[in-house]
């Protein structure tokens, strides 16, 4: 039987992917988990995320449709 706490620490990281998703940063729900334990044992977001960037390739240049339906394409900076 799963716990309460463990239940909101499912539920937080799927929506934290969600967003992960939405903002296209790329990340799996493994390597976004291990971030957020970072962040919880003390490390500073802000020098985790530059280090991320700096290991990250660099975004393509491919179009990116939003949705099936529809016909405008943004780039990625």
């Amino acid at each position: 039987m799963e716990t309460e706490a463990a239940r909101n620490a499912k539920e937080s990281l799927e929506l934290a992917f969600q967003m992960s998703n939405i903002l296209e940063t790329g990340l799996d729900r493994h390597t976004l988990s291990l971030l957020i334990a970072l962040c919880d044992r003390g490390l500073n977001p802000e020098a985790l995320a530059a280090v991320v960037r700096e290991l990250s390739p660099p975004p393509s240049k491919e179009p990116i449709s939003y949705s099936s339906s529809s016909r405008a394409c943004l780039y990625q900076p």
